[in-house]
């Protein structure tokens, strides 16, 4: 069995003009919506990574024709909400966690029984956070005795809406229970703790389904209702936005300009966080794109200095915190996040992993429960094990930028799960790195 390693060279400037993939967040969405709609959706921009093909190919087993992908280009078919058809084994998410959460609402209310599996990485994440309400709208589902998938799904039960107060901000547990709202009799209310990613409300909307908002942290819908096929036009990710607009803060020089990138605001906390750490990051051309506010996001080079991370933006932010710890360390003084304590149950353990990786080179990083206290300072290089989560293997290729040594990052397979072509795109944009399998 071989092992993917990146070899980034240290040094170097981020300059020009990089079109980034399209956003996963959105991408999952549009084809779990456009199979379950009348009608034919179409997109453009679909991410093409293995996590959301995941997403795709599991439709496609439960009898949705899916045309495409062929350069971001999708036609979904869509069955209606009753139209799926009980697949002829179970369904693979591989690596993606949006994919099984997500799922698991919508298969809670199939007259069939469906079995949801995924990785090593996957099969130990927690799923209780979805299991236990949809339990309580009438679902049956079985896990693991830790709580975990495989997730055995009964088909043929009824499902009741219910009033649900989150016990932590996850935009996942709340999109699985609107999307078991769907198919429940009577009205599914989701409060919130904190503002999280509303893709599935606007989404909802989209495809004109009646949604209601009850203050900012309340969402409501009742079941029975119908989705309408229809167009939409995916922008680039801004979490993958995030590696370069760390690499290009940091890397002397600097000067990037990344284009059509979605700027939805509950999705901006990168950029929020970025900006009070003294870089320099504009919002240019702002639009809208199917729904979605977008905009150019020019960058360039700053001095950054070190923060304690307000509490409000740590759900905004919650998967780009693997590159702005690489801020972190590269910034003059302290930097302490609190209240991130999600991030242990991510791919990885992703403070501890950071963590590690970062006192690996050279700088002083102490794990907390909830979070990470950095002191920035001096980058050597050095090998750091990104256990598999390809946000810390991105991360930790940016922070070559500002090493005084070559960095080598192990077991990169899954970026592919994110960000296909991120090394390619990297060395476009200015970083020195390469791609080496080793057995």
């Amino acid at each position: 069995m071989t092992t993917l390693t990146f070899l980034a060279a240290p040094g170097g400037a981020l300059r020009g003009r990089l079109c980034l993939p399209g956003d996963k967040s959105i991408s999952h969405r549009a084809i779990m919506f456009g199979a379950l709609a009348e009608g034919v959706t179409t997109m453009t921009g679909f991410l093409e990574g293995e996590d959301c093909l995941a997403t795709l190919r599991a439709f496609r087993a439960m009898g949705v024709r899916i045309d495409g992908p062929e350069r971001g280009r999708v036609a979904v078919h869509g069955v209606g909400l009753h139209g799926l058809r009980a697949p002829p084994g179970p369904l693979d998410m591989g690596n993606s966690g949006t994919s099984m959460r997500l799922m698991s609402g919508i298969l809670a209310g199939q007259s069939f029984d469906t079995v949801l599996t995924g990785d090593a990485s996957l099969t130990r994440r927690p799923m209780r956070r979805v299991t236990e309400p949809l339990t309580r709208m009438g679902a049956c589902i079985e896990t693991t005795a830790t709580g975990s998938a495989p997730l055995r799904i009964r088909g043929g039960r009824r499902l009741t809406g219910i009033d649900y107060l989150l016990p932590m901000a996850s935009a996942q547990v709340k999109s699985c229970l609107l999307l078991a709202g769907l198919y429940a009799q009577g009205t599914t209310r989701i409060t919130e703790p904190a503002p999280t990613r509303d893709h599935t409300e606007r989404m909802l909307a989209g495809f004109g389904y009646a949604l209601h908002r009850e203050g900012e942290r309340t969402v409501a819908l009742a079941g029975g209702g119908r989705l309408t096929g229809t167009a939409i036009d995916v922008p680039a990710d801004i979490s993958s936005a995030a590696f370069f607009l760390v690499g290009a803060s940091l890397a002397p020089g600097s000067d990037l300009l990344l284009e059509h990138v979605g700027v939805n605001p509950t999705r901006t906390g990168v950029i929020d966080i970025l900006r009070l750490m003294g870089a320099d990051i504009e919002l240019l051309n702002p639009r809208l794109a199917g729904g979605e506010p977008v905009a150019d996001l020019r960058v360039r080079h700053a001095p950054l200095h070190g923060i304690r991370i307000p509490a409000n933006l740590v759900p905004l932010a919650i998967d780009e915190f693997p590159a702005l710890f690489v801020a972190a360390a590269c910034a003059e003084g302290v930097t302490v996040l609190t209240g991130a304590e999600e991030l242990r149950v991510k791919e990885s353990d992703r403070i501890q992993v950071m963590a590690d990786g970062l006192t690996a080179l050279g700088v002083a990083a102490e794990p907390t429960p909830d979070g990470l206290v950095i002191q920035g300072g001096a980058l050597a290089g050095g090998t750091v094990d990104s256990h598999g989560d390809h946000r810390v293997a991105m991360s930790f290729a940016m922070a070559a930028v500002r090493a005084d040594g070559p960095i080598a990052i192990r077991d990169c397979a899954n970026v592919d799960t994110s960000f296909p072509g991120f090394v390619t795109l990297a060395r476009t944009a200015g970083l020195t790195i390469q791609e080496q399998e080793t057995a």
